[in-house]
């Protein structure tokens, strides 16, 4: 009874709507359908809602015009202008389709929803139809939601701990390993500088003999030859 009564009060607001628009043939004849029933959860953000419709023997372009009906009351969305440009827009029509677009979606928009469809052109009673209606039910959030949503945080943030846990011990792994490198080539360089130095200095070492022992040898053999003179002295004195 609800349903045929909204049926009639948007039969009447369709034709006032659509009053002495154009005049050219009565063969046009539009059918439109809608999905009956859509369910929706708190969390989107938008939802659309579709219309399809099939025109035969129609001249110019579709009008698309929206309704919806709540418990106490109807209104007309976009007739075809939206009275509410920043929640409600139509998208299309195009391909003989066109949709609803709600924004800004809370519990409040839980109500039935009328795409009606209409060449201005024509003053056929077959050229101006509306659909069925689609039940648009936006569910709040419950107490499970909540649980979950808790539970969800819960397991994101340990994750998140996880990784930071884990890349903190990555860090300190490399680092140390880093400086055990480091100390290890510091060690080898002074290794290497120490045998340098070592070598540089056994090789002074061997020189400065070698240089010490020629003088030596000279030294040996001037003093040699200074004996045998002072014999030569002696003998022919």
């Amino acid at each position: 009874m609800a349903l045929f009564k909204c049926k009639l009060i948007l039969a009447v607001k369709f034709t006032w709507i659509l009053h002495n628009v154009g005049s050219a043939t009565d063969v046009c004849k539009v059918t439109v359908s809608q999905p009956s029933f859509r369910e929706v959860n708190y969390t989107p953000s938008t939802v659309n809602i579709t219309c399809s419709f099939y025109a035969s023997e129609c001249p110019g372009l579709a009008q698309v015009l929206w309704f919806r009906f709540l418990a106490l009351k109807h209104e007309a969305l976009c007739t075809p202008m939206c009275t509410n440009t920043g929640k409600f827009k139509v998208i299309g029509p195009s391909n003989d389709k066109a949709s609803l677009q709600i924004s800004h979606l809370t519990v409040n928009d839980s109500a039935v929803y009328f795409c009606g469809v209409a060449f201005s052109q024509s003053v056929s009673p077959t050229s101006k139809q509306t659909g069925e209606g689609t039940t648009l039910v936006v569910r709040e959030r419950t107490e499970k939601d909540h649980i979950e949503e808790y539970i969800l945080m819960i397991v994101l943030s340990s994750l998140l701990f996880l990784y930071n846990t884990t890349v903190f011990a990555v860090f300190i792994v490399y680092y140390k390993s880093k400086s055990k490198f480091l100390k290890k080539t510091e060690r080898e360089n002074e290794s290497g500088e120490q045998h340098k130095h070592n070598s540089r200095r056994r090789v002074f070492q061997a020189i400065a003999q070698e240089l010490y022992r020629k003088r030596y040898a000279e030294n040996r053999h001037q003093t040699g030859n200074l004996g045998t003179d002072d014999d030569n002295v002696y003998q022919n004195r």
